[in-house]
């Protein structure tokens, strides 16, 4: 094995961070280079509750990027570029002087409650989504900006400069200001078919267009670490790369389909992101009744989604019943799933109920109690109702996404942290009646390495680097199972989602 280049990603989550190092090799032998993924560093990150909001800690997510660039070299790599992504939507705001102007809200901050319908009732639902391209979502940037300007935020009139979390965390280490173009399109507030930022709307909802700076695309070396980070870390100024910096693009990336053929995906964790690549946004009043999101992706591409809410559910379960003395591991929660009777109880998860923290199990209760159906009490009763459901609105977004490309799947590529779970899995191809290809997991962190390998030279473009990653990681296949009883369930979900 010839080493080629030794890049460093950051992939932060909604829960949790890690630093991963991947090592480009070429297989002599085999005649083809491959791909080396070590993760060197974990890290949690836990929102902090302040003065009735909700924040992120981004000075301890610096920290955590600090150990993990100390630790690359500690360990004998030697990084050539690093980069990061993260979740979308959420920013920072810095005065004149470049400083920060307190810690970042959180998506799941109560300020952009009953935001999306007074924006749709001010501007207009179908010119927004025209605008924007972007589902209804509470914590889209354009909602949480409006609420700051409502409630006549002092940090707000204080700003010169908006940046999203990941390009936030690369100023901090690189002093570079920068918008990645991926981000730019998860905050509502930039126009996908004309590529500018919508100053009109922001100056008719209060919020500074100065704010907002030109969008940088994926694979563009932009800076590097600061004589002061060099110091501090006992490390040499390694180069500092915009990937796609959203996770959800960077993990579409990593999707190991082939090139030239309609694909459909699922990127699998808190959130589930179904979607589809095209090379436009899909911007029409169709796409918006059914609540598709167009968000920018890497290379010139575009990427049709519907957000899901994901395992969240199950993610806030399990915290509950950790608190309650009940410390069970997702891999034991799934047994228990296994092992309950299937179709007692579904849920729509993308029903508003779901969406806050804390009291989960008693909401997933109420809302079956609500809609008829036998009340789940146990683990797996509880946890098997959680799984079914997911499986079966990944089913209906993929038929709503085939009607609106008029595009046909043959099957479903899932990746993602989510994609551990095989019970998932599995009934996801039993709810779509097609195959599910799985892999990788490390979906995010691979599709930020491979644009760094397309800004250092080494892979020409995104096939090129799709390719590497079907060479590099295997796919697992899951069958669709018998057909009979999901239909039935089919049936009872779509009737739940339309009355409920």
């Amino acid at each position: 094995m010839t080493k080629l280049a030794t890049v460093l990603a950051f992939d932060l989550g909604a829960s949790s961070g890690r630093a991963l190092i991947g090592e480009l090799v070429r297989d002599e032998a085999a005649g083809s280079n491959k791909l080396q993924v070590t993760e060197i560093h974990r890290f949690p990150n836990q929102p902090v509750a302040l003065n009735g909001h909700l924040h992120w800690d981004i000075l301890r997510l610096l920290q955590e990027l600090k150990i993990g660039i100390r630790k690359a070299f500690q360990l004998g790599y030697e990084p050539q570029t690093f980069g990061i992504d993260t979740w979308g939507v959420d920013f920072g705001l810095l005065d004149a002087n470049g400083e920060l102007l307190g810690n970042p809200y959180h998506y799941r901050d109560s300020q952009t409650d009953g935001i999306v319908e007074e924006l749709n009732e001010l501007i207009g639902k179908e010119r927004l989504y025209e605008q924007g391209g972007l589902q209804f979502m509470p914590f889209n940037t354009i909602n949480q900006l409006y609420a700051m300007s409502k409630a006549g935020s002092p940090k707000l009139a204080a700003a010169s400069t908006l940046l999203l979390t990941p390009d936030l965390l690369a100023y901090f280490l690189t002093g570079e200001k920068i918008c990645e173009f991926t981000m730019a399109t998860t905050t509502q507030l930039f126009q996908p078919k004309e590529q500018l930022w919508n100053k009109p709307l922001m100056e008719k909802l209060g919020i500074p267009s100065k704010l907002f700076i030109e969008p940088t695309h994926a694979g563009t070396i932009f800076g590097q670490l600061t004589d002061e980070v060099c110091e501090e870390l006992g490390v040499p100024p390694i180069r500092a790369v915009a990937v796609g910096s959203h996770d959800t693009e960077s993990a579409a990336a990593a999707v190991p389909a082939v090139a030239g053929r309609p694909f459909a995906y699922v990127v699998c964790g808190t959130w589930s992101l179904l979607g589809t690549e095209l090379g436009n946004p899909l911007v029409t009043p169709e796409a918006q009744s059914l609540d598709f999101s167009n968000e920018g992706g890497v290379g010139g591409t575009y990427q049709l989604l519907k957000n899901i809410m994901g395992l969240w559910i199950l993610q806030e379960c399990k915290r509950e019943w950790d608190e309650q003395g009940n410390e069970l591991s997702f891999s034991e929660i799934t047994a228990h799933a296994e092992q309950a009777e299937p179709f007692r109880s579904l849920i729509n998860p993308d029903d508003a109920s779901f969406y806050a923290p804390a009291g989960m199990i008693k909401r997933l209760q109420a809302y079956c109690k609500e809609t008829g159906q036998f009340v789940p009490q146990s683990v797996g009763e509880i946890a098997r109702c959680i799984i079914e459901s997911l499986a079966l609105r990944y089913n209906q977004a993929l038929g709503q996404m085939e009607e609106l490309t008029g595009q046909s799947f043959s099957g479903l590529h899932m990746v993602g942290g989510g994609i551990q779970n095989e019970l998932l899995c599995r009934l996801t191809a039993s709810a779509i009646g097609r195959p599910v290809w799985t892999g990788p997991v490390e979906a995010s962190a691979i599709g930020n390495m491979q644009m760094q390998f397309v800004a250092l030279g080494q892979c020409k473009n995104l096939a090129e680097s799709r390719s590497l990653v079907e060479a590099s990681f295997p796919m697992e296949q899951y069958a669709p199972g018998p057909t009979h009883d999901w239909a039935a369930a089919i049936e009872r979900f779509e009737r739940l989602c339309r009355e409920k």
